[in-house]
C-alpha cells in the first residue's frame, strides 16, 4: 500500500509542481537560449528501475566551446554564470519534473548515474536499481561535498535507502533537501561530467 502512495504522491506532486513552476521553468529555457542557443537541455541515457534505460534531462549549465583541436574545454571554463545559479539553486533540475511525471523517476531515490557504470557494479551495489531513481536521495543529503569522488560510500547510502524505504524516510530526505537548497549549500551532482569524478569499478 505504501509503495500505491508513493506513486501517487510522486505523479500528483510532479504534476503539481510543474503547473506552479511552469512561469520559471519558461524563463529559465528563455535566459539559457538567450545566453547559449540551443539546446536548452543536457540530455544524456541513464539507467532506471531495473537498469532500463532513459533519456535523463536537465537544464544546460555550459557552453560547447572548443579548443583549437575541436576538443571540447574544460568544464569549469564552459560553466556559465547563469549555470553555476542554477546549480547552486538547484533550479537545473527541474526538467526531472517531467521524468516523475512519466513514472520514469521518483521524487527520492537513488541518483541516475551513467549507463557504463552498470558492468562496474557489484551484486550489492547494483540493488540500487531496485527502485526508481530519483530527484533526490538519501546519498545526497548525507555527503555533499565531503563524499566527493567517494562513490562506494554513496552506493551504501542507496543501498540503505533501498533497504529501509517508508514514506517517513522519503518526507525527511525532502525536508533536508529544501533545508540544503534554502542555505545554498553545495547538493552532491553525482553523475554529473562536473560532479563526483569517475567510478572506475570496485578497484578503484
Amino acid at each position: 500500500m505504501s509503495k500505491i502512495i508513493k506513486i501517487i504522491a510522486d505523479r500528483s506532486v510532479a504534476t503539481l509542481a510543474l503547473i506552479v513552476l511552469s512561469p520559471v521553468i519558461l524563463l529559465i529555457a528563455i535566459a539559457i537560449y538567450g545566453q547559449m542557443g540551443s539546446p536548452i537541455l543536457f540530455t544524456q541515457d541513464r539507467p532506471g528501475k531495473d537498469g532500463r534505460v532513459f533519456q535523463f534531462a536537465k537544464f544546460r549549465t555550459m557552453t560547447n566551446e572548443r579548443n583549437s583541436e575541436g576538443e571540447l574545454l574544460p568544464d569549469e571554463q564552459r560553466l556559465t554564470l547563469l549555470g553555476k545559479l542554477l546549480r547552486k539553486t538547484s533550479l537545473d533540475e527541474l526538467p526531472q519534473l517531467w521524468h516523475v511525471f512519466k513514472g520514469e523517476m521518483s521524487i527520492v531515490g537513488p541518483r541516475p548515474l551513467l549507463v557504463r557504470y552498470l558492468k562496474l557494479y557489484n551484486e550489492e551495489q547494483a540493488r540500487r536499481h531496485d527502485v526508481l531513481p530519483g530527484i533526490t536521495g538519501w546519498a545526497q543529503v548525507n555527503g555533499r561535498r565531503n563524499l566527493d569522488g567517494d562513490f562506494i560510500k554513496k552506493f551504501q547510502f542507496d543501498v540503505w535507502y533501498v533497504d529501509n524505504w517508508s514514506l517517513w524516510l522519503d518526507l525527511k530526505i525532502i525536508w533536508l533537501t529544501v533545508l540544503a537548497v534554502i542555505a545554498q549549500k553545495d547538493i552532491d551532482q553525482e553523475g554529473y561530467a562536473t560532479g563526483g569524478g569517475e567510478f572506475l569499478g570496485n578497484k578503484e
